[in-house]
């Protein structure tokens, strides 16, 4: 593709995929069969809500390192009619899991959550309660059309007749190759003959089909509460989990009003606690609101100092906004307020890194997948899934296909912390499923997998559109930096001099090859018109619908001197 000069300070960017646009609907996933399976959905009339839902079940088939049936996430829409509605599909910690379940490591450094024989990450005692398939046919059920069965019909042929590997996976074994191992299951499927699966070989998971097709059938009581948690109760337990029938069958998905920021006269819609995202983006916007980003100009040291400073403010404040509201008192008004903006936006200094008060400091995976869909009706789903780590627990429940989550290292390990475990609590998470109003009309929906580094890569590509007036693919894939406080993390898109400039600052940089994982996203126009774009940090796919059905009344005719509607002419 060929250099675009982007941003208004006319900043050279290599984009390297392209975005695709129509009128009829838009589907971005992390994978193109996942792409293809939403498509196939909206393509037979489905709404963006039954697209998402089958994108998703495809990609626990296509992305077994990064979703599942076992984990959880956070979906956002927007509906047609203006109503927004975040569902809240976390997973939670057991009924029997206390605060000092774990023994953390003495001196290792409180971010890194290490305990004794890896218990909170590895294996039966790190699995949370799973969340995600309740969550899914919720949303099918209140805001989608199609019936559960038929959604999952793309996911059954994947599994059952097998896709191609891509590199993107054939990695992933790789870095995870030697816990795989330990576990039967997951060795002979992605280790066979003791060698990971290369990139073009075919993936078959028969027994995961059959597990699909029975709940396509059954329903997620299968799961929750049915044969299928039995089964998952007793091979956890068979290995030291505390998860149990009772804990599967108690699972709700929980709807919640999102956040809502204003910027420059945009709304800004995120997921609300026990998300971090929508609070916090909202305050770094608030924060930077104050100071001309658009005349600064896009990948100039004075951007990205604010960015940075913006960063280690949210961080600092993220200890206190992260925890189940259900368990700790989130003081959401106070953090997303113009007031609190403008006190913390007083005290940057834009010629020197500052460091600024943090609580606890946080951690979670990156292994996450996002997808993003919109139909021609006007619905919108933007929705971030995971089973936490790559290949979550990395253990399988024999003979089903799934693959267990680890969302229980998502917890502080020690006792006596807002984010301490305790029996129900749900996991904090920094999802950023964000949607962006312009006058009342969708401008943006994007969102991206990532850990720690989510959210302050989406807040980056809203300052992309929204202040360097780019266009969504440069948006997307232009670079990123992340900061708690620590090292100053930069890609290698970043300029020296801009590097340079900021070490003279006073912020520790480090090069680092990316920061979060791959985002994709929608930009919606005037004429309603839709682009979907993805960024080439993860193996993102999008598909936009043109064309349609024939114009009213035509038919076609074989009899000579016809008319248009078929009769002599």
């Amino acid at each position: 593709m060929p250099r675009e000069i982007v941003g208004r300070n006319a900043f050279p960017l290599d984009c390297e995929k392209q975005p695709a646009r129509g009128a009829r609907g838009v589907v971005c996933t992390n994978h193109p069969m996942a792409t293809a399976a939403g498509t196939e959905v909206l393509l037979a009339g489905g709404n963006a809500v039954d697209a998402a839902i089958a994108a998703l079940f495809a990609l626990t088939v296509v992305e077994p390192m990064m979703v599942g049936l076992t984990g959880g996430g956070i979906c956002h829409l927007r509906m047609a009619d203006g109503r927004h509605a975040v569902l809240d599909g976390l997973s939670a910690a057991p009924a029997a899991a206390t605060p000092d379940m774990y023994a953390p490591i003495p001196g290792s450094p409180p971010e890194d959550r290490e305990t004794e024989g890896r218990r909170n990450a590895i294996g039966a005692l790190s699995v949370a309660v799973p969340a995600a398939l309740p969550a899914w046919a919720h949303a099918l059920s209140r805001y989608g059309t199609w019936p559960l069965a038929d959604v999952m019909e793309p996911a059954i042929r994947l599994a059952a007749r097998g896709f191609t590997v891509t590199p993107y996976l054939s990695d992933a074994i790789g870095d995870a190759a030697a816990d795989l191992a330990r576990d039967a299951d997951l060795a002979a499927r992605f280790l066979p003959g003791g060698t990971r699966l290369k990139a073009g070989e075919k993936l078959v998971q028969g027994a995961y089909a059959e597990t699909l097709r029975s709940v396509a059938k059954e329903g997620p009581a299968l799961l929750h509460g049915g044969a299928l948690g039995e089964l998952m109760e007793d091979a956890l337990a068979r290995q030291g989990g505390i998860v149990t029938r009772a804990d599967l069958a108690g699972v709700i998905t929980r709807e919640r009003d999102p956040i809502r920021g204003t910027y420059r006269g945009f709304e800004v819609f995120g997921p609300p606690p026990p998300a971090s995202a929508g609070v916090h983006i909202a305050q770094m916007l608030n924060m930077l609101e104050g100071f001309d980003i658009a005349a600064l100009g896009f990948g100039t040291p004075d951007a990205l100092h604010l960015v940075a400073e913006a960063l280690k403010i949210a961080f600092a404040d993220r200890a206190v906004a992260t925890a189940d509201p259900d368990f700790v008192h989130v003081p959401v008004a106070r953090l997303t307020s113009k007031d609190y903006a403008a006190e913390r936006r007083g005290a940057i200094d834009l010629h020197r890194a500052q460091a600024w008060t943090a609580g606890p400091v946080l951690g979670e995976s990156n292994c996450t997948t996002h997808v993003t869909v919109a139909d021609a009706a006007g619905n919108i789903v933007a929705t971030t899934q995971t089973i936490n780590a790559l290949f979550g627990a990395r253990i399988a429940i024999p003979g089903t296909g799934l693959i267990c989550n680890n969302y229980m290292h998502n917890f502080e390990p020690r006792a006596g912390f807002a984010l301490s475990v305790a029996p129900g609590k749900r996991v904090y998470t920094s999802m950023a499923p964000m949607i962006v109003l312009r006058d009342g009309k969708p401008r943006f929906a994007l969102g991206l997998p990532g850990g720690l580094r989510i959210f302050p890569s989406a807040f980056q590509a809203l300052l992309n559109l929204l202040d360097h007036g780019m266009a969504l693919q440069p948006a997307l894939e232009a670079p990123r930096i992340w900061t708690m406080g620590n090292a100053l993390e930069l890609e290698p898109a970043i300029p020296e001099t801009a590097e340079q400039e900021l070490a003279a600052r006073g912020h520790p940089v480090k090069r680092v090859k990316t920061i979060g994982g791959g985002i994709n996203g929608i930009a919606f126009d005037a004429d309603g018109m839709m682009t979907g774009a993805a960024c080439w940090r993860a193996d993102g796919s999008v598909a936009a619908l043109g064309g349609g059905l024939a114009r009213a009344g035509v038919r076609f005719s074989t009899e000579p001197n016809s008319k248009p509607d078929g009769t002599r002419a």
